[in-house]
C-alpha cells in the first residue's frame, strides 16, 4: 500500500451546545487537518494520487469552514461541530471527491489534541 498525506490549516470559532463546561461558550480555534489516502497501485506517473489534488480539493472544502461560525453550517444543524464530528465531515466530502482511497482523517483543535475518524475497510 501506499500512503499521500496532506495538512491545511483554518480558522473558526464554535461552541458546544449542552456541554457543562467552558466549551459552551463561544470560542476559536486555528484547526489543522491531516488527510491521508491509500492505494495499493502506483499511477502512470509513479505516484499514488497527485499531492496536488488532494492539496487543492482539502482547500476548497475548508474555505468554507475558514473564519466561519461552524455552528451555522449545514454540516452542524443537528450535531456539535465537534473534532470528531468535523473530521466525519470532512472525511465523507473527501470520499464523495476520491473515493475509498480516502482512509483517515484527523483534526487539531490544538498542537495536543485531536480527534480522528475513518471508515472500517470491507
Amino acid at each position: 500500500m501506499f500512503e499521500v498525506c496532506v495538512e491545511e490549516k483554518f480558522d473558526a470559532a464554535h461552541c458546544l451546545r449542552g456541554y457543562p463546561g467552558n466549551c459552551e461558550r463561544l470560542h476559536g480555534h486555528t484547526y489543522r487537518v491531516q488527510a491521508k489516502l491509500r492505494v495499493s497501485e502506483l499511477d502512470r506517473f509513479g505516484m499514488a494520487i497527485d499531492f496536488r489534488e488532494v492539496r487543492s480539493a482539502l482547500k476548497s472544502l475548508l474555505e468554507q469552514f475558514d473564519h466561519s461560525y461552524l455552528n451555522d453550517l449545514p454540516e452542524f444543524a443537528d450535531k456539535n461541530p465537534s473534532a470528531e464530528n468535523i473530521a466525519k465531515a470532512i472525511f465523507t466530502a473527501l470520499k464523495n471527491r476520491f473515493g475509498a482511497a480516502v482512509y483517515i482523517v484527523t483534526v487539531w483543535e490544538t498542537d495536543t489534541s485531536s480527534a480522528s475518524y475513518w471508515e472500517e475497510q470491507q
